[in-house]
């Protein structure tokens, strides 16, 4: 569904991705793992196009993405969940919902999808409530809601879990699974959780100063390898 090879990626004049080659299947969960600063959340954005210079090839479903802006990434079909969950504070839920559905390919269809509601009913109730209202952890299904909403194919989390009260948590976990297991969505997961990663994932990608540096299926990732390149 999803694959990066050669990535390199700039911010102005800096290189900060080396080389990143990765893929991920129709259906796949990718967790990628590293110490802070090593480039995660670059690689996210480099996926969706929100570098100053990038290169190498991005392939989404076939379709090479690599040369798209990047509103047209995500009607192609990637979703995202930044780091900060990213909502419009003084928009209200529903406005912020609403704006998950311009991106989707088929763009005169504007509808709320009942999913979302299934998937996180708290929403429901705050349809007309600010954004900035919402607690951390609902801020947070409502970025992931706003995402879904996309009809995405492949939708990339850049550590939805980080900063969350702790009674949330298991709650964001379970709609990740839900999302990868009962509608089938390709799944890359930025995530310092090892246990969850574990729980979760298919496959893993180790990240150090901007390159990878161990991979493959989940059984892989051994505790010798968390410890030499995560330090826990």
């Amino acid at each position: 569904m999803l694959e990066i090879k050669n990535l390199q990626a700039y911010y102005g004049h800096s290189l900060a991705l080396q080389g990143v080659s990765l893929s991920v299947p129709s259906g796949g969960f990718l967790t990628v793992l590293g110490r802070n600063g090593v480039g995660k959340t670059t690689l996210m954005r480099a996926v969706l196009g929100l570098m100053d210079r990038s290169e190498g090839e991005i392939v989404l479903d076939g379709e090479p993405i690599g040369q798209m802006k990047t509103h047209q990434r995500a009607r192609a079909g990637i979703g995202y969940v930044p780091q900060g969950r990213g909502i419009l504070p003084t928009f209200s839920v529903r406005e912020n919902l609403k704006l998950g559905t311009f991106a989707r390919a088929e763009r005169t269809d504007k509808g709320m999808d009942d999913s979302v509601f299934e998937l996180f009913p708290m929403l429901k109730d705050f349809l007309d409530r600010p954004g900035g209202n919402l607690s951390g952890g609902q801020q947070q299904q409502l970025a992931i809601a706003r995402a879904m909403l996309t009809h995405p194919k492949v939708i990339l989390l850049d550590e939805p879990t980080e900063g969350i009260q702790p009674n949330i948590v298991e709650q964001i976990e379970q709609a990740i699974l839900t999302l990868n297991q009962k509608f089938k969505i390709t799944i890359v997961l930025v995530e310092q959780d090892i246990a969850f990663a574990r729980r979760a994932s298919q496959t893993f990608a180790l990240m150090e100063k901007g390159r990878i540096v161990a991979g493959g299926p989940i059984a892989a990732l051994t505790d010798g390898l968390v410890q030499r390149h995560m330090g826990i």
